[in-house]
């Protein structure tokens, strides 16, 4: 999944895919957050505020991001419908590692869903690109979205104090690790 391969389909099941975003998702996306607001916001700095146009402005990045071959966003299709989002914000080339950020719609959780989405990015990044790192980093509190990187192998490697600011707090993350040689 890169610039050359918009059409290509990560099948998780029969029912469920993993394809890049784009454009035309913008409103469908964005429809999606609006329902989610309440449950993204305390994680997401970017979801209590999130319009129809910086949803729209944020497809356009990951576009690009694609297209310079620097990472990509990938919507969660289930029974046709969009139900989160996941992908690689960037990747280092020259260190061959990059990260996995992840949301999901809150009526879909607690069925192994995010944990397959995220080992399919973790195949890719490890087999397509042959990088050597991916890098999980989740709320402290957030035990949902710590559970998938305890789950899929990695490795606790510290926790960064007051990293990321969600409306007027700070929060804690977890940064996990995972290496290709790992088992």
């Amino acid at each position: 999944m890169g610039a050359a391969d918009d059409a290509v389909e990560i099948r998780l099941s029969e029912d469920c895919h993993l394809r890049v975003l784009r454009e035309a998702d913008a409103d469908e996306l964005h429809r999606l957050v609006e329902r989610n607001r309440a449950h993204l916001s305390p994680w997401m700095p970017w979801a209590a505020d999130q319009t129809p146009e910086r949803t729209a402005a944020f497809i356009r990045t990951t576009e690009r991001r694609r297209a310079d071959n620097n990472g990509f966003e990938a919507a969660i299709v289930l029974d046709g419908q969009i139900v989160g989002a996941l992908g690689f914000p960037g990747v280092d080339w020259v260190a061959r590692a990059t990260s996995i950020g992840y949301w999901l719609d809150e009526a879909h959780q607690g069925h192994g869903l995010m944990t397959r989405a995220v080992r399919a990015l973790i195949d890719h990044a490890f087999g397509e690109w042959d990088l050597n790192r991916v890098e999980i980093r989740a709320a402290a509190e957030n035990r949902r979205s710590r559970a998938i990187p305890e789950r899929l192998g990695f490795r606790q490697e510290g926790l960064l104090r007051e990293a990321e600011r969600v409306g007027d707090r700070y929060q804690d993350l977890v940064v996990y690790g995972l290496l290709a040689g790992d088992p």
